[in-house]
């Protein structure tokens, strides 16, 4: 899938991306407020998700059932995707950021962030898209080494 608007423009209902990504609607209410799904939130306080979130569902899931992660787990390895390198962070920047010294936390999450992500939205930011390229965490850090 290429990047493009449409991947994270929030079109689906909860109902909607149940149905698209095989996950039950309660266990995606638990990875939205467990912090693995950021939804777009209208004014009604009801939540739309994207295409890009629909992937990131069956990654979690796969984390789950295949691979046998818990939330914790599956919190630590979306935590340790090197936000900072991706988004090209200075050493000084990385050294103010939450994300670059947590190891249970997505950059998402971070409370203290770099200039650079202060006023990004996360759910438009290529870390959080990562998994539009790259089915999984492992074959992203697979081409930082090559």
């Amino acid at each position: 899938m290429n990047h493009s608007v449409e991947s994270t423009t929030p079109v689906y209902t909860l109902s909607t991306t149940s149905t698209l990504s095989g996950i039950p609607v309660h266990s995606i209410r638990q990875y939205v407020d467990r912090g693995l799904i950021i939804p777009f939130r209208k004014e009604t306080n009801r939540n739309l998700f994207s295409q890009v979130d629909i992937l990131r569902l069956k990654y979690i899931h796969k984390l789950l059932v295949e691979d046998g992660l818990n939330i914790a787990g599956i919190r630590s390895v979306l935590a340790l995707i090197p936000c900072w390198s991706i988004r090209k962070c200075s050493a000084e920047e990385r050294e103010k950021c939450q994300a670059y010294h947590s190891d249970s936390n997505p950059c998402w999450e971070a409370s203290e962030k770099g200039k650079l992500c202060k006023n990004t939205n996360c759910r438009e930011c290529e870390v959080y898209r990562i998994v539009e390229n790259y089915p999984d965490v492992k074959s992203y850090l697979k081409t930082l080494s090559a």
